[in-house]
């Protein structure tokens, strides 16, 4: 890869933690942060008609991310000595033979990181309405976190705007007292608008990229209103930095960019990322590397990473022809004071063969959370081993062993 493309990275990253101490005063994860991207290969067979990330100029961030040249030190190690990935990262229920059941489009695999199923769903329609997908059962993640004392949060880009007297969403935030449980889908172009990501006016978000909001006990049922009880648990983006620098972050944060910064939809007439003119897949990934390449250190700047912090980055399915090829990967990258060693310099590469159903056991394992009465993991993650390969030895207990408390 071309030096020269990280260069802005590292600059804009470097004003950001240059010189920020990066340390973890437990040996154990506390603090989880899972940033969502959308419908790219990691990896594919030859022949895929569809732009991969792992080596795409498209992407610096990432490539240099797991190769360990991104060219960016916090606290005199480089971001990359906190990073591990997967390379064997595939579709939920996959096997080598093929002969398994093929979980799309995205709003089921969403659902599969609450549930460890996609509990019949297999449309990407909003939670209520003709078609609604809302669940009511409390067997998933976040009910378990809530009944145990812990706290979630989802941030969601493009939501909780002001809107002018034309109906058109701003850049300026409601009061807290007037956000909302965002259970409808909307986007539009708004020229009283301009993304802070990539620049452009145009704003998308899905509920179908929001996992929590399918499920009627996090959802608070269907109250489009601020007298939603669910609303704590929701907010827009822009609260993020808020909440990293008052130390009030969740403990399970879910970060969702809208369509155009999750690798999901390329911006009309395309995407100039490094002085390079992107369009149609490859304008997708440049702009989800963008996106990456500004918030990860916006977290990694925080007391809530330094001290136990993980940040997950997931993508949700596969695509393309071969989309359901064993062959083909998705991406799973980890970036965490606790992350597993680096190996020869750069960052440890996990060969294990893993799907979200791996994530979702781990973040059971992490919070120690399960049904009343007994500890038992959801749906598939019974039959998942877990992240732990990506971490450090002892970093992610297993929740049935003895627990150190914060």
């Amino acid at each position: 890869m071309d030096s020269s493309a990280l260069r802005p990275i590292a600059a804009a990253l470097g004003l950001l933690i240059t010189g920020v101490p990066v340390s973890a005063h437990a040996d154990q994860v506390k603090t989880v942060f899972v940033i969502s991207m959308e419908n790219t290969n990691w990896t594919q067979p030859p022949g895929g008609w569809t732009p991969q990330i792992y080596r795409n100029p498209a992407a610096p961030f990432l490539n240099g991310l797991v190769s360990g040249t991104l060219p960016v030190r916090v606290d005199g190690r480089t971001i990359t000595s906190q990073t591990a990935y997967a390379v064997a990262y595939h579709n939920v229920l996959s096997t080598p033979s093929g002969d398994n059941p093929h979980i799309h489009p995205s709003e089921p695999n969403y659902i599969w990181s609450e549930a460890g199923s996609n509990l019949g769903v297999r449309s990407d329609d909003e939670p209520y309405g003709p078609s609604g997908t809302n669940r009511d059962t409390s067997d998933h993640l976040s009910a378990y976190l809530l009944a145990a004392g812990r706290t979630f949060r989802s941030y969601q880009e493009d939501i909780d705007l002001v809107r002018n007297t034309r109906g058109e969403p701003t850049n300026t935030v409601l009061p807290r007292s007037q956000w909302k449980v965002p259970l409808r889908d909307f986007s539009g172009t708004s020229d009283a608008y301009r993304n802070r990501y990539n620049g452009t006016h145009q704003y998308n978000y899905a509920a179908k990229h929001n996992p929590m909001v399918f499920f009627s006990d996090t959802n608070g049922g269907d109250d489009p209103t601020p007298a939603n009880p669910a609303v704590r648990h929701y907010a827009p983006l822009e609260q993020l930095q808020q909440d990293l620098d008052a130390g009030a972050v969740a403990d399970y944060n879910w970060i969702t960019p809208d369509q155009y910064n999750d690798m999901h939809t390329s911006l009309d007439g395309g995407f100039v990322y490094h002085g390079v003119h992107y369009t149609g897949a490859d304008a997708k990934i440049a702009q989800g590397d963008n996106f990456l390449s500004r918030i990860v250190p916006t977290i990694m700047a925080s007391k809530a990473y330094r001290e136990g912090g993980a940040i997950i980055l997931w993508w949700d399915e596969s695509v393309g022809a071969q989309r359901d090829s064993y062959a083909t990967t998705i991406p799973e990258i980890v970036i965490s004071p606790l992350a597993h060693p680096n190996v020869r310099g750069v960052p440890y590469a996990s060969r294990e063969n893993l799907t979200h159903s791996d994530d979702l056991r781990t973040m059971q394992d992490i919070f120690g959370v399960g049904p009343a009465g007994g500890f038992s993991y959801l749906g598939d993650a019974a039959n998942a081993r877990g992240l732990g390969d990506l971490f450090a030895p002892g970093a992610v207990a297993p929740a049935a062993a003895p627990r150190r408390m914060r």
